[in-house]
């Protein structure tokens, strides 16, 4: 099984804004950070922000910023919501022609893995992606701690 680039950046993107806070983030910004597509990325924010994960506030002084506290955020769903063909093999489909369909097992095995899969997932939140490695996740997406910004007269306001 493969999660798509849809749900990868879309993670990224959570990430990112989890690790920033309060803090208004741009899509330029985080395409840089990750070296993604920025024409991509904006397809993903606007499904984010669609689906209630993202506020996107425009003009000036916009930015894109977490709509939910991190801890609200529940993986599986997530996933559900980003995944929009989680067919993994024929059967699964409606255009099913496998000739074996009727007598195999596959798919019920199969669908009950992929409900495991879900149930995992569904125990954890965007919060425990970040855990006591914030830190280093900022360090890594150069995102300065935000007590340094505010200390610091010569970087933006908010």
């Amino acid at each position: 099984m493969h999660l798509t680039r849809f749900s990868d950046y879309s993670l990224r993107v959570l990430i990112y804004l989890a690790v920033k806070g309060e803090e208004r983030s741009t899509i330029n910004e985080i395409a840089e950070r990750f070296e993604i597509s920025r024409n991509h990325l904006m397809k993903v924010v606007q499904d984010l922000s669609h689906k209630g994960y993202v506020t996107a506030i425009r003009g000036k002084n916009g930015g894109l910023l977490l709509r939910q506290a991190p801890e609200e955020i529940r993986l599986g769903q997530l996933l559900r919501d980003t995944e929009h063909d989680m067919q993994l093999v024929e059967c699964f489909g409606e255009k099913n022609a496998c000739r074996i369909t009727p007598a195999c097992r596959l798919k019920p095995i199969l669908g009950e893995a992929l409900g495991a899969f879900f149930a995992v997932l569904d125990q954890y939140t965007l919060a425990d992606m970040l855990g006591p490695r914030q830190p280093q996740l900022a360090q890594l997406l150069s995102i300065e701690p935000l007590a340094h910004r505010q200390d610091d007269p010569a970087a933006p306001t908010p």
